[in-house]
C-alpha cells in the first residue's frame, strides 16, 4: 500500500497548471463551437428530424412536440424563460470576450441597448448579454436583460427552445412592448440594431453600420421612457472571413432577395478549423472581441413620439456612439485614423 492511503488521502498528483489551462481553453473551444453549428444547424436539423419521424414508430414524438409547439406559443413574445446558460464560456482564444462597463445602469428604470456590430452571427452581443460567460450580473447588479432576436428563428424547433433558454425575445414590437411595460423596472432589452444587412459588410478591419434609417429602437425607448445605450463590439467583425459579392452581381441580389422574404442573410463564411488553426472551418480565429457598454441617454416617455422627437434622439444615439468608438478604438487595438461609417 503507498504511503497516505491508509489515512484515505489521494496520492493522485494535482493536474499542473498547464493542464488547468488546456481544459479551459479547449472548453472555451468547444462552447463557442456548439454556439457556431447550433446557429447555423439546430433549427434545419430538428425540423428535419421532426418531418421524418412522422414515418417512423416513433411519429408520437413530433406530435407530441407540435402540441408543446402549440401551447407554448406565445412565449417567444415574452421572453420569460429563464437564463439557462450561465455556463457558457464563449471563446476561441485563450482569454474570453471582455464586457466593459463605462457608467453606471441602474436598475430603477428600464433601457433599451442598441448592439453593434451584428457581424455574421453576432458572437459579442450573444456571448455577454444572453450568457453570464463574461459576469453580466455582477457587472450589471439588479437588472434583467432580455436578448432580441429575429422572430423567424424562435419558432424552428431546436432554435426555439436554444435561443429562449438564454432568456431570449422576439425582436418585434409586440415582444419588446411587452417586456418594457413589465410593473417591475430594471429591465434592458438588447437590440442589434443593424440586423442581418449588416452580415455583408461584416469584413475584417471595416467598421460599417446599418443606422442611418434605423429608428424603430428609438421609437420603442420613447414609448416606454426607456434610456438609449450605445454598445459597440470591437473585433466582432474579425472573427470569420465573408465572401464579398459586387453590388451588381447576382449573388449580391440573391442575398438581398432571401433577406427580404426572410429577413435573414445568407452569406459564405469561414473561420478556421477545430484542431488547427491552419485550416479551414467554422470555428471563430482566435481575434479577441471587447463589448463597450455606453453611458445611458436620458428619454423622456411619449406614448405617441413624433418624428421630429423620434430624429432629435436618432442623432443624440448616433453622435454617442461615435463617441464611444472613438473613446475606445485605441485601447481596442484599432489605429488612430479607424473612422466609424453610418450607412
Amino acid at each position: 500500500m503507498a504511503e497516505g492511503e491508509h489515512l484515505g488521502v489521494s496520492t493522485t498528483p494535482p493536474p499542473t497548471p498547464s493542464e488547468k489551462t488546456l481544459k479551459k481553453q479547449w472548453l472555451e473551444v468547444l462552447s463557442t463551437y456548439q454556439y457556431v453549428l447550433c446557429f447555423c444547424f439546430l433549427g434545419l436539423f430538428f425540423s428535419l428530424a421532426g418531418f421524418l419521424l412522422l414515418f417512423t414508430s416513433l411519429w408520437y414524438l413530433s406530435l407530441l412536440y407540435l402540441v408543446w409547439l402549440f401551447l407554448d406559443w406565445d412565449t417567444p413574445q415574452q421572453g420569460d424563460w429563464a437564463l439557462a446558460f450561465s455556463v457558457f464560456l464563449p471563446s476561441s482564444c485563450p482569454l474570453p470576450p471582455q464586457l466593459v462597463k463605462t457608467a453606471e445602469l441602474p436598475p430603477d428604470r428600464n433601457y433599451v441597448l442598441g448592439s453593434h456590430p451584428h457581424g455574421v452571427i453576432a458572437v459579442g452581443s450573444v456571448c455577454n448579454f444572453a450568457t453570464e460567460g463574461t459576469g453580466l450580473s455582477q457587472l450589471f447588479p439588479g437588472l434583467r436583460f432580455s436578448m432580441a432576436v429575429l422572430n423567424c428563428l424562435l419558432y424552428l424547433p431546436g432554435h426555439r427552445e436554444y435561443f429562449l433558454s438564454c432568456g431570449a425575445c422576439s425582436v418585434n414590437r409586440q415582444s419588446l412592448d411587452y417586456v418594457l411595460s413589465q410593473s417591475q423596472l430594471g429591465r434592458a432589452v438588447v437590440i442589434v440594431v443593424g440586423g442581418a444587412n449588416e452580415a455583408l459588410y461584416a469584413v475584417p478591419g471595416e467598421h460599417c453600420l446599418t443606422l442611418r434609417n434605423r429608428k424603430g429602437f428609438v421609437r420603442l425607448a420613447l414609448r416606454h421612457g426607456a434610456s438609449l445605450v450605445p454598445v459597440y463590439s470591437f473585433g466582432e467583425n474579425d472573427i470569420f472571413r465573408v465572401k464579398a459579392f459586387a453590388p451588381d452581381s447576382w449573388q449580391h441580389l440573391l442575398q438581398v432577395t432571401i433577406k427580404k422574404l426572410l429577413s435573414c442573410c445568407p452569406c459564405i463564411f469561414w473561420g478556421r478549423g477545430l484542431f488547427s488553426a491552419k485550416s479551414w472551418g467554422l470555428l471563430p480565429l482566435a481575434r479577441p472581441i471587447t463589448t463597450v457598454v455606453g453611458r445611458p441617454i436620458p428619454v423622456p416617455q411619449c406614448p405617441q413620439p413624433t418624428e421630429e422627437q423620434v430624429d432629435h434622439y436618432h442623432r443624440l444615439y448616433m453622435k454617442a456612439l461615435e463617441q464611444l468608438f472613438e473613446e475606445h478604438k485605441e485601447s481596442c487595438g484599432l489605429p488612430a485614423s479607424t473612422r466609424l461609417t453610418f450607412i
